[in-house]
Formats: C-alpha cells, structure tokens, sequence
C-alpha cells in the first residue's frame, strides 16, 4: 500500500478512536511521520504503532500523539514546552498549530537528528536544546501549554508546573511503573491546580540530567506506589 493511502487509512483510525479536533489530523496529515524514523521502519511510518529511534527511545503511537495534542487544547498564539523531543516528531505537529514550541532532550544525538529533520522540512518555530526537562527552560517561561513525554514516577516535576501560566495546561504521562501509567491533564487556576486522569500508556521513564554516553539505569519498580498529593483537585 502506497503511503498516501496508509496515511488517509490512519487518519480514518484516529478518527473512529476518538480525535475529533480537525487541527490536531490536518497537523498529522502534513507532518510526514516517515521522515522521523530509520529508513528500517519506512514501511510502518503510518501504522499506529510506537517505533524504536535509537538509545532506547521511540517515536510515540500515532494515537497517543494525537490523544495528548487533542488534551492539551493549543491554539496559533500558544508558546508550548515539550519535555522529550525524541524524534522530533510530536514536535513538527505541535509546530503547525502554535505560535513557537520550546523542546528540551536529554540525549544529545537523538536532538542533534531531530534538528537536521526540521530544518530539512523547514520547520522554523521550533527551539530546542539539551538539557534536564524536569528543570523546565525558566528563561523562557512562563508557557500557555507544556507537554511532557515521558513518565513521571510520582508527581509533576515542581518547575513545571511553576512555569505553566494562570490558565494553562500541562500534559504529562505519570504511575511508578509501564504497568500502571495514564496520561494525566493538569490545569493551572489562580488558587491552585485541578488534575485529570485521562487514558493509559507506556512511556519511558522521565529522568533528570543529560544523558551519558551508557544505558539509563532501570527504574526500581517496586518503589512506592505513584500517589498524587492533596494539593491537586482530581477527576476521573
């Protein structure tokens, strides 16, 4: 099947799964997923799968992409945080519907790759650098939006949500383990935050520093259970 036809074939899935927001498929509709992925995986760009993109990182499944793009509401005058460019895929999509997105990766090769895929597709609105993503990117804060894609074990890194503006939203997968993650919405008021749990997933784990040249370590999974403390109004 040529792409084209894998690609509408996709866009028809996303929709019957829930993504109603004609934005968030025009985005993924233009950003050709086969440019962020080895030529291995050419073959699988519009499946709706999660695939590797090297130091034991994936490009996220087309449906959790446009799942958590769909939560987090972004609008043409947005500045949006990404915690994870990866492949630089959620990236370019973030890009064709805000105002500029500010991406931090900790693995310096896979944001040297995700630059040369933007500037090949002429994305020009995005920023990136490597650094910790659970310190946020103070200098240019606050953010209208902030997405986090990796999971935090408990709660949200504090310098996120204190860089996230009065009304703003922050997506972040969280739970102490693959097992037990979902995709959490978190809302910024004037008194405090109000936290939504929304659909499950499995993220690799969100991880202070720049990494090293050698494997992440594994994370204890027999830790404490993940707990949101009182401080978060929740919903479910």
């Amino acid at each position: 099947m040529m792409a084209v036809a894998r690609k509408i074939r996709l866009i028809m899935k996303l929709r019957k799964s829930g993504i109603t927001d004609t934005a968030v498929l025009a985005a993924i509709e233009r950003v050709p997923r086969e440019a962020f992925i080895p030529a291995t995986f050419h073959d699988q760009a519009y499946e709706d799968t999660a695939l590797p993109i090297g130091r034991g990182q994936t490009i996220s499944q087309p449906l959790v992409v446009a799942s958590m793009t769909q939560e987090l509401k972004v609008n043409d005058r947005h500045k949006v945080l990404e915690i994870g460019t990866g492949s630089g895929y959620q990236a370019a999509i973030l890009a064709k519907l805000c105002r500029r997105v500010y991406s931090i990766e900790r693995h310096r090769p896979l944001l040297e790759t995700a630059e040369k895929r933007l500037n090949d597709l002429r994305i020009r609105n995005i920023t990136c650098k490597a650094a910790d993503g659970m310190k946020g990117w103070i200098e240019q804060a606050p953010f209208d939006r902030i997405i986090v894609t990796a999971a935090a074990s408990g709660e949200p890194p504090q310098p996120l949500l204190d860089q996230l503006s009065v009304g703003g939203i922050l997506i972040i997968p969280m739970g102490r383990d693959k097992s037990s993650q979902f995709i959490y919405r978190i809302n910024r008021h004037e008194t405090g935050y109000h936290c939504e749990q929304l659909m499950p997933v499995r993220f690799v784990p969100l991880l202070p520093n720049i990494a090293r040249d050698e494997p992440d370590a594994v994370p204890d999974e027999q830790a404490d259970p993940f707990v949101l403390s009182a401080s978060f109004a929740f919903q479910n």
